[in-house]
């Protein structure tokens, strides 16, 4: 096991007018599970295909430990890749699959067998070990590619969305038995997704990538409660977090006739330089309130019942805010489509953000 370092990594590709990757600066402790995430063309996965050494380096370095691979070769790297497509070798069993780095690198039969075995119970798929990949789920193929990297016992484990091409219930399963995997393991792992309900289950960190630009890295909690930006604040939640295009008002945040409550933190940086913000709440911090409470309004156009919680999909009545709104609220809460309901928040739950740079005004 091992730490893992960029230090201003660079890919630039020939032809394009900006890096895939910007001199991203990045540290991963020894033993944790890194998720990069963010969508297409983010620079995530070329970032980890350079930890991986499937790309070049074109300034910086990476670092596995003390030791400095940005141009060692792959094989030498010590690192086990898991691919979104398993890559696994049809003619052969799932034993073969799973030892056949082994092999290559001249183990000894007992010792193939041993980790096989090893890796195959972990994994629930000692009872598969002389089925053919065809005779395999999506799911029980993805674990044996999971066991192949497994056997290797190498100091890093790379995944590049491993899960795309389950369905969305062996999705479930799958990141829920690969997270407790890499906890039981303790190897250090960094694993690219574009899903971000996968990245904030998964990962002990999160890495947030943008056009090649590392945005925000924490806890999956501090993403969701403190984004860094507009743009984080966009992308990590599922439903997203309402955005509404507001004026400023004298450290206040103005959406039509409504006043939006704002912590002091952000009345204090709301100045004249921030004559365009943005409101960001995320769809449980709405509450509902009566017509003559005031509050923002929203004509209700979806409601998706979920069981415990439904989404209320609206559309406000306030010129300059953006068509759709989402409310979460309690199923038993009675809204119905059509009709117009009136919703406020608190000033803690309440995300300021300036229009033009992005950056994060609140507390």
């Amino acid at each position: 096991m091992a730490t893992v370092t960029f230090e201003q990594a660079q890919r630039w590709y020939e032809g394009t007018q900006a890096p895939a990757v910007a001199g991203l600066d990045l540290e991963i402790a020894d033993g944790e599970f890194m998720v990069l995430v963010g969508p297409s063309g983010s620079g995530k996965s070329t970032a980890l295909r350079m930890l991986a050494g499937l790309e070049e380096v074109d300034a910086g370095r990476i670092l596995i430990g003390d030791r400095d691979v940005t141009h060692v070769p792959p094989k030498a790297r010590d690192i086990a890749m898991v691919f979104q497509n398993y890559a696994l070798y049809p003619h052969m069993s799932v034993a073969e699959n799973m030892g056949f780095a082994l092999k290559l690198a001249g183990a000894p039969k007992a010792q193939i067998a041993e980790r096989v075995g090893e890796a195959a119970a972990l994994l629930g798929l000692s009872e598969y070990l002389e089925r053919k990949p065809k005779a395999l789920s999506g799911g029980q193929r993805q674990r044996v590619a999971m066991g192949r990297a497994i056997v290797r016992q190498p100091q890093v484990f790379c995944m590049d969305e491993p899960l795309s091409n389950l369905d969305a219930k062996m999705r479930v399963q799958t990141r829920t038995d690969i997270a407790k995997l890499q906890a039981d393991l303790g190897v250090t792992t960094v694993y690219v997704t574009h899903d971000q309900v996968e990245a904030m289950t998964m990962g002990d960190r999160v890495a947030v990538l943008s056009d090649g630009v590392l945005q925000q890295v924490d806890t999956p909690l501090r993403l969701y409660d403190k984004p860094v930006n507009l743009f984080v604040a966009g992308f990590i939640g599922s439903p997203a977090m309402n955005l509404l295009a507001a004026t400023a008002d004298e450290g206040q945040a103005r959406i039509g006739s409504y006043l939006v409550p704002v912590d002091p933190a952000a009345e204090h940086r709301i100045g004249p330089q921030h004559e365009k913000i943005t409101v960001g709440v995320r769809p449980e911090a709405w509450r509902i309130v009566s017509a003559e409470q005031g509050g923002l309004p929203i004509e209700v156009t979806v409601v998706e019942e979920l069981g415990a919680d439904s989404y209320v999909y609206g559309t406000s009545e306030v010129e300059g805010t953006p068509s759709n709104v989402i409310v979460r609220v309690s199923a038993r809460d009675s809204v119905h489509k059509g009709e117009t309901i009136h919703v406020s928040t608190d000033p803690s739950s309440v995300h300021v953000f300036d229009t033009v740079t992005g950056e994060r005004l609140s507390n």
